[in-house]
């Protein structure tokens, strides 16, 4: 089931400025690592007892969500009542809108899918994009993004940057690099650009030599010639953009990613695209096959980008197995292990992002579904395909290593 980013609650209490808080209960407190003024305090422990005092004096507010009136005595910033109590916990750093009572989870502790969105610009318009690009201002993204980043907890394994694409910000993205490996020096970084704006290798050193071992740059490749990519992007001239990026971030040592969506165009010349990388870009660290999401502009251009799994199965598995016999990393995301070949289960990851991420009525009685990918909630019947069902055969989990970033 998926646990939704937004809750809308109650305001109550006295103007405040506070927009980006991190929820403190006893154990985020003791840490020291966090000030107070930057924490809004849990109401089940102010109830408790378990936090003294002076802390609601200093403090940026308490998040009370389930229970219907503050604690007893206290006229401070207050956000409660609300049908649910499990969608924020303490840890988690939180947005908060004292207008309209909205609070937004900016990164959830212990989820595998923390992203960061840096803006809503794009220089490209994907057939198949779920986020369309808005020409909105975002002068006010970098140190927003940094306010989150001091706040998110230091043991945090991996962080995504995502967009839009987040190297329009230029010097802002940078600055947002910078304090990351300052707040989280070891955290791994995960950024999903389309790779442009690296043809020029200046922007490619001044963003991605800034850190390149700590920073992964997931930038896709939808096909091996020019005319196929630039469709699918709807961007002229991007296909030769991008890889000029790709060979600028390898001169420099940066990490590139690569990663194809699996819609109808690109799977028409999968396995010509599997050759394609491993002779051109064998210094991708990893390849990742991609299932749909239907949202955006997917459900718009759907009768030109869907193709159900069941069609694309065996060209698929001939692209995965090249790459892999090349000693190359290739992974599957955001494809349920039943519409797959067996032989691919052990590429298949479970990486939809926990906010978005749902199982069909089908899937109930599945053995597979811990470690299954499931479904987007935006998928309807028209993007489940028609393979889904339990898997009865289902083997013991494997070993070895994980890949992992979330869609």
């Amino acid at each position: 089931m998926a646990l939704p980013l937004h809750q809308r609650l109650t305001y109550a209490g006295p103007p405040t400025t506070i927009d980006v808080a991190k929820i403190a209960d006893f154990d985020v407190l003791a840490t020291g690592r966090v000030p107070l003024e930057r924490c809004v305090l849990w109401q089940d422990d102010v109830i408790a007892g378990l936090l003294p005092a002076s802390a609601l004096a200093v403090a940026a507010g308490v998040f009370g969500a389930g229970h219907p009136a503050p604690p007893q005595g206290y006229t401070g910033p207050w956000w409660g009542a609300g049908g649910r109590r499990d969608l924020v916990a303490p840890g988690d750093v939180v947005g908060l809108s004292p207008d309209n009572g909205l609070a937004t989870v900016l990164w959830r502790r212990g989820s595998h899918a923390n992203t960061l969105l840096a803006t809503e610009r794009c220089n490209s318009l994907c057939l198949m994009c779920s986020q369309p690009p808005r020409a909105s201002a975002d002068d006010h993204r970098p140190a927003h993004l940094i306010q989150i980043i001091e706040l998110i907890d230091p043991d945090e394994p991996q962080l995504g940057i995502s967009g839009g694409e987040p190297t329009l910000l230029g010097e802002g993205l940078a600055a947002v690099i910078t304090a990351a490996r300052h707040h989280l020096p070891n955290t791994a970084l995960h950024v999903l650009s389309n790779g442009r704006r690296f043809a020029d290798r200046d922007i490619a050193m001044s963003l991605a030599g800034i850190a390149p071992d700590a920073v992964t740059w997931g930038i896709p490749v939808y096909g091996d010639v020019a005319a196929l990519h630039d469709y699918v992007v709807q961007a002229p001239g991007a296909f030769s953009e991008t890889i000029e990026g790709l060979y600028n971030l390898a001169s420099i040592g940066a990490v590139a990613e690569i990663r194809i969506v699996l819609t109808r165009p690109t799977v028409e010349r999968l396995e010509a695209l599997s050759r394609f990388i491993y002779r051109a870009l064998p210094f991708a660290a990893h390849v990742a096959f991609m299932g749909l999401e239907p949202m955006g502009f997917a459900r718009r251009n759907r009768d030109a980008i869907w193709i159900d799994p069941a069609d694309f199965a065996t060209p698929l598995g001939r692209a995965v197995h090249r790459l892999a016999a090349h000693g190359m990393t290739v992974s599957l995301y955001n494809l349920p292990l039943c519409v797959l070949p067996a032989d691919l289960h052990r590429f298949a990851r479970a990486s939809i992002s926990d906010w978005k991420n749902d199982f069909a009525p089908v899937c109930a009685p599945c053995p597979a579904r811990a470690a299954c990918a499931g479904f987007f909630v935006s998928a309807d019947a028209r993007w489940i395909g028609r393979d889904v069902r339990p898997l009865t055969d289902w083997p013991a989990p494997r070993d070895g290593a994980d890949i992992s970033c979330p869609a």
